[in-house]
């Protein structure tokens, strides 16, 4: 461990490594060559804000600790590996930045014996601009480390730095914007959260000592920017007790460079998770933000057309935006990219004949090659519209055996195959309270995402 010492401000010094702590680095690149989700991750997501022409490429950088044990978490693995609808919580955040296209190189540190895992996330999920890096022993440690890289020289030093966490991973671009663009003006800035509860002082004795007045104080948060040569300077000027005990990062360009950040409201959406339940409301959010779409795929003939029809429109009380095509369209790759690079991870496919799976394998065949699926897990929902009114129990009986056999097949490729049976009768009275709860089975099924329900046969 260096000895603590006193170093005037001015530009950064060459970099050291610390004694006793190897400092290494893998950099990452996107096993897919082309293909959606490629495109996915290059895309700006749906805060598309502008920087403006005097940014130039490469000009903001970012890094991601991710060393921490998780000991709060009380898993038997350290909470960003921990999975939220099959992918490790540190790859949902790690895509978040990735798909701002100013954003360009991403630092991850992470512990020694975590090194392999985090190269294995990358490879099986596609990400690209990912440096991986050896941490040290505690979190400023490990940020210092990743700076390195920049200060070595080895990717190009950025003019801004952002520093998140690793395990926030619903960080929006509209807020990484604001600090960069104030870090940029001010030398440092940071999101913050007004406080939920009071912080009070205890005594020696255990006792109330004091409290702070809630409305002068808030809460720290993450997304924070920084000039890099001034974060870079603070943490080479940094002694061992902050390097050891510290966890705040404007606090140390305020204590070593005289740099006041520049403060900015963040949204309730900048939460950590560091409890087990806080994974549990981490995996909600996913699953509504992926159910907010469905692409209801019809077929052609006059029963399925009608029912079709009612099914869309039913389904806009239910799900946010509601697309329909034809199976003709399907089956057009630029009409289904579009859709696909729209975000949609939910697809109904009605058909009035009885086993329609070389028409549904299209579309997983479509679904695969767009790497759609790598993303995240697909909900593919096959409506099957009963016209008979003589159809036996032991042909139901087939259908369902194909239904999972085919379900059982696809997850393979993390799509879920759901089965669904209306008996319909165009004079049927009942029609609309017949579609109305076809579209409530199917909006469950969305919106739980449940992998133990795929392959079943359900009746509206």
């Amino acid at each position: 461990m260096r000895t603590s010492d006193s170093r005037t401000t001015g530009l950064p010094l060459p970099a050291r490594d610390l004694k006793g702590q190897r400092h290494r680095s893998v950099r990452s690149g996107c096993p897919h060559g082309g293909g959606a989700a490629r495109q996915m991750c290059e895309s700006r997501g749906p805060a598309r804000m502008e920087l403006g022409s005097s940014w130039n490429a490469g000009s903001v950088a970012a890094v991601l600790p991710a060393g921490g044990s998780g000991e709060r978490l009380g898993a038997a693995r350290p909470k960003q590996f921990c999975t939220l609808q099959g992918r490790p919580l540190v790859s949902h955040t790690a895509r978040a930045l990735e798909r701002i296209s100013w954003i360009s190189d991403i630092i991850v540190v992470v512990s020694l014996e975590h090194i392999e895992t985090m190269k294995s996330i990358i490879q099986k999920y596609g990400h690209k601009r990912i440096t991986v890096v050896e941490g040290g022993v505690t979190r400023h440690r490990s940020i210092f480390n990743g700076l390195k890289i920049f200060a070595e020289n080895k990717l190009q030093k950025p003019e801004v730095v952002i520093i998140h966490d690793a395990v926030r991973p619903f960080v929006e671009e509209d807020i990484l914007l604001k600090v960069v663009k104030a870090a940029k003006d001010h030398g440092a800035a940071g999101a913050i959260r007004p406080l939920v509860s009071t912080v009070i002082a205890s005594s020696a004795d255990g006792c109330l000592d004091h409290s702070l007045e809630r409305a002068r104080y808030r809460a720290s948060e993450m997304p924070q920017a920084f000039l890099f040569d001034i974060i870079y300077q603070a943490y080479h000027q940094c002694n061992d007790y902050d390097l050891d005990y510290g966890t705040e990062c404007l606090h140390l360009a305020l204590k070593y460079c005289k740099t006041k950040a520049k403060l900015i409201e963040g949204s309730p959406d900048l939460w950590k998770v560091t409890y087990k339940w806080d994974l549990y409301a981490a995996e909600s959010i996913i699953k509504d933000n992926l159910s907010q779409q469905v692409c209801v795929i019809t077929d052609m003939k006059e029963d399925a057309v009608q029912v079709g029809f009612l099914l869309h429109e039913t389904l806009k009380s239910h799900i946010k935006q509601v697309k329909g095509i034809s199976v003709s369209l399907c089956k057009d790759d630029n009409c289904m990219q579009n859709i696909i690079l729209g975000q949609c991870f939910n697809f109904i496919c009605m058909h009035v004949k009885k086993s329609a799976f070389q028409e549904t394998q299209q579309l997983v065949d479509i679904l695969e090659n767009a790497n759609i699926s790598t993303l995240y897990p697909v909900v593919l929902i096959l409506v099957h519209l009963n016209v008979s009114e003589n159809t036996s129990f032991s042909s139901e009986m087939e259908d369902l055996t194909r239904i999972k056999e085919f379900a059982r097949e696809v997850k393979k490729k993390n799509i879920l195959v759901y089965g669904l049976l209306i008996h319909y009768n165009k004079d049927d009275p009942q029609l609309q309270e017949t579609v109305n709860s076809a579209a409530t089975i199917i909006s469950a099924l969305i919106k739980d995402r449940n992998p133990e329900l795929i392959g079943q046969l359900l009746v509206a």
